[in-house]
């Protein structure tokens, strides 16, 4: 079918242009070699530029989602409209952010074309993935409890042989490496304590996020290879939140090194991890509307989450390393839901973000 956006019997020239630009969803045209097009003016507020420097792009440039090139493709083949939910998008500063997409083909005067329609994922989606999220919790949970006998009694072996140790050392200034090591296990043990105790409830207080992160990073400094920088990208502005400080540092723990590590045995050079912070608005977690979050993205240039992986890398005992536990994830997933919060990914090789949502206290309605 032809099809012409400015000449429409029924309506004056340019009337079609202007009714797309006052849409709310993002519209972008793609001509056969997935070059764009056009692109209305909610297309420019959602990828950070103007027509002017998008028209001519290629889309794989423009929106870095090697499956959506895959679907203009396969769209252009069978000249059938085609819808994919829950599209994960890198954005303008690395924010990642998951769409419904429509696409219909269509024939114009200079060949064929895609339109492809891109709106924020429906509360369905949010629903099915919540829903998710809650049956691993729940299964990391019951994993946790089994291993906490287990993890506890080799801490109290570590506690003991530092503090034999500082005994030992003939030079004071070593015994700062001995505090540290007697410090982290006995907050390990105090954090598995209120993780497999419903009983003891979080030690809830005014936290900075920023502080916690600092800790974090001093910590992973410690053994951190030599090739792989750690960056921060801190929003000043943020609030403290009401938080377990000993669970968030260790939520975090987990997924930097998590990072650091993907990156080390990759052999990613120079490897960097980056921390960032920032504000998010308006998000439903387990059903739960919050006006005001904090979001932490833990970012590396490793080479991604196998795809294979993807749909179970919270789980317990999920790992794609060989000397991995399978742990890190599952612990951090359920540290931060216990903030009423969570953990979700996105992944590309070269650009992996976790990122952890932590709700604001007093900030929900």
């Amino acid at each position: 079918m032809e099809t012409s956006l400015d000449n429409g019997n029924a309506a004056p020239p340019g009337a079609w242009r202007l009714v797309l630009d006052n849409l709310q969803t993002a519209i972008l045209v793609i001509d056969a070699g997935q070059y764009i097009s056009y692109l209305n003016q909610a297309a420019e507020v959602l990828l950070s530029a103007s027509s002017r420097q998008l028209r001519g792009q290629p889309l794989a440039h423009v929106v870095p989602e090697p499956g959506l090139s895959a679907l203009v493709t396969d769209t252009l083949a069978r000249q059938q409209a085609v819808l994919r939910h829950d599209m994960s998008f890198v954005l303008s500063g690395g924010t990642v952010r998951r769409f419904d997409c429509w696409l219909t083909p269509f024939a114009w005067e200079n060949g064929a074309g895609v339109a492809i329609e891109i709106a924020a994922t429906g509360p369905l989606g949010d629903t099915q993935r919540e829903s998710q999220l809650l049956a691993q919790q729940e299964a990391n949970r019951l994993m946790l409890r089994g291993l906490a006998h287990e993890i506890k009694n080799p801490l109290g072996g570590l506690r003991g042989a530092a503090q034999l140790l500082e005994r030992e050392l003939a030079d004071p200034a070593l015994t700062e490496y001995t505090n540290i090591i007697i410090g982290e296990a006995d907050r390990l043990k105090n954090l598995i304590d209120r993780m497999v105790s419903p009983e003891l409830a979080p030690q809830n207080a005014s936290v900075s996020v920023h502080e916690v992160l600092e800790r974090v990073r001093a910590l992973v400094d410690a053994d951190l290879p030599p090739h792989i920088s750690i960056e921060c990208d801190y929003d000043p502005s943020l609030p403290d939140l009401w938080a377990d400080r000993e669970q968030l540092i260790q939520a975090f723990l987990n997924l930097v090194r998590n990072a650091v590590q993907a990156v080390d045995e990759a052999d990613c050079r120079p490897g960097r991890v980056i921390l960032r912070t920032r504000v998010r608005r308006r998000v439903t977690i387990a059903g739960r509307h919050h006006r005001l979050l904090i979001q932490v993205d833990v970012v590396d240039n490793g080479p991604g989450v196998p795809e294979q992986m993807r749909d179970q890398i919270f789980q317990p005992l999920i790992t794609g390393r060989a000397t991995g536990t399978g742990l890190g994830l599952s612990i951090a997933q359920s540290l931060i839901s216990r903030h009423e919060g969570c953990i979700t990914f996105h992944s590309l090789p070269g650009n992996t973000v976790f990122s952890a949502l932590l709700p604001i206290a007093g900030e929900h309605r």
